[in-house]
């Protein structure tokens, strides 16, 4: 019997031997669902933009939990003297930290120096670095080669001149970088779309341009989730610049002891949420000092609250798990180097920061690595592996690969009893039976954390347990 056939008999059944009311109760199921139908269409629109990928799509947190890892910038360890780079692998591997790189500059070629014709040695040395060293690889896909940007086919590698937004009219071009970069790296599954709104400042509106990068990411999404859906995208990668307290100048509601963050980002943050097109996780970058004269308050250490008070406004607000692309606790000088501090405090200062990320729910966040080719090399990872008895690790490579360890996201926290006259001159936390202690004095100090007396050095990080 056709399809026809079957349809008639069951319309006659329903009137003939079910009866009318039976019918009437079978024609109001079908609205019911129809209706559900609706009501499920409807609120996917709005958490999608209306383009069926809802925010968080793949539904699986812990993958966007990756923790405590860093950026390759222009100098890392895939290149320099052998023995070096295998000093310097051998400890990545060990630490297993989840890794981020641009698709240009920090490192990295032109990826596309003429429309179609591609260049990848320099991304596939990073990559293949950093699947055989890391946990997770992470993309940033940033910066645009110049022919989008309204340049020609040579490569001008001054700063003026990376960090400029590709024009509008090749916003698309840029998606379809993004595509061919997914398709070359299948193993790769975290973008995260452009880096600090670079080129996207509208000077005459004395504003970001939000709306721009905005119509960018949507792109890049809908083509990074069309060559795999398992794809995790997320932006804006804005920077969370701070004012100092009293300042009315773009002073948002978003305050601390620190200052406040200023409107513009917050607006930035905002619209792009409101008119993405899904997103997997939210990422912000930013500083414990002020924007203008880089001043820390109430001081150094006190000032990473920032840091804790931020993540807590964003999961709240926009309820997506928390990246921070990157974080600093040091002002630069005029050559925007950090060198003023001793290691040791660098490193202290460091590490009541990832106390706070860890406290407040930070998913993932990476710190910048300021990798030189010298012996000086303030805050680095490693021991250039430039250098014949390069590679080996450094203080903040220690902090990194240890707190991964011992707090990873989601871990139980509680928060060790400090007892003593010095009580308040130290951080502390604890997961289990390990506690972390720092001292947040240029001087040596006594303590009693947990019952056990503490003997620390200025600035000391001591592990306990």
């Amino acid at each position: 019997m056709g399809r026809r056939g079957v349809s008639r008999t069951f319309w006659q059944a329903g009137w003939r031997r079910a009866g009318r009311w039976r019918f009437a109760v079978l024609l109001l199921a079908a609205g019911a669902v129809a209706l559900a139908l609706l009501l499920v269409l409807w609120t996917t629109g709005r958490q999608t933009g209306g383009d069926g990928w809802p925010d968080g799509a793949n539904g699986d947190r812990e993958a966007l939990e990756l923790g405590w890892g860093f950026t390759h910038t222009q100098y890392s360890a895939d290149r320099g003297d052998d023995a070096a780079r295998r000093t310097a692998a051998g400890l990545l591997t060990g630490s297993r930290m989840p890794q981020n790189q641009h698709i240009m500059g920090w490192g990295v070629d032109n990826p596309e120096p003429r429309p179609g014709v591609y260049n990848f040695g320099d991304l596939d040395r990073r990559v293949a670095h950093m699947r055989r060293t890391g946990r997770t690889p992470v993309l940033t896909l940033c910066c645009a080669p110049d022919w989008m940007k309204g340049g020609g086919e040579r490569t001008d590698w001054s700063l003026k001149s990376l960090e400029k937004a590709p024009d509008r009219a090749h916003y698309k071009d840029f998606a379809k970088l993004a595509g061919v970069i997914a398709k070359r790296y299948p193993d790769v599954r975290h973008f995260i779309v452009w880096n600090e709104f670079k080129g996207f400042y509208d000077d005459g509106r004395n504003r970001w341009n939000y709306e721009g990068y905005t119509e960018l990411y949507n792109l890049v999404h809908a083509e990074l989730k069309k060559q795999n859906r398992a794809n995790l995208v997320g932006g804006p990668y804005i920077s969370m610049d701070s004012n100092p307290p009293g300042s009315s100048s773009n002073a948002s509601s978003l305050r601390g002891p620190w200052g406040s963050v200023d409107q513009r980002a917050v607006d930035a943050l905002k619209y792009w949420n409101a008119h993405k097109r899904g997103a997997d996780f939210l990422v912000v970058d930013g500083a414990s000092y002020t924007r203008e004269d880089s001043k820390l308050f109430p001081d150094e250490f006190a000032a990473t609250r920032k840091f804790a008070d931020v993540t807590t406004w964003l999961r709240k607000t926009f309820d997506l798990p928390v990246w921070w692309s990157e974080w600093y606790v040091e002002p630069a000088d005029a050559n925007d180097d950090r060198k003023s501090w001793t290691e040791p405090h660098r490193t202290a200062v460091h590490a009541t920061t990832l106390m706070h990320f860890a406290r407040s729910g930070v998913s993932t966040a990476f710190y910048w690595n300021p990798e030189k080719t010298g012996e000086d090399c303030p805050g680095c990872l490693w021991r250039s592996t430039e250098l014949k008895d390069g590679g080996g690790g450094l203080p903040m490579l220690d902090l990194l690969s240890r707190f991964g360890k011992a707090f990873p996201p989601g871990a139980q926290l509680r928060t060790p009893e400090v007892t003593g006259d010095n009580r308040d001159a130290v951080a502390a936390l604890a997961s289990g039976s390990t506690v972390l202690v720092v001292n947040m004095q240029d001087r040596r100090l006594t303590v009693e954390v947990d019952g056990d007396s503490l003997d620390l050095a200025p600035n000391e990080i001591r592990w306990t347990g």
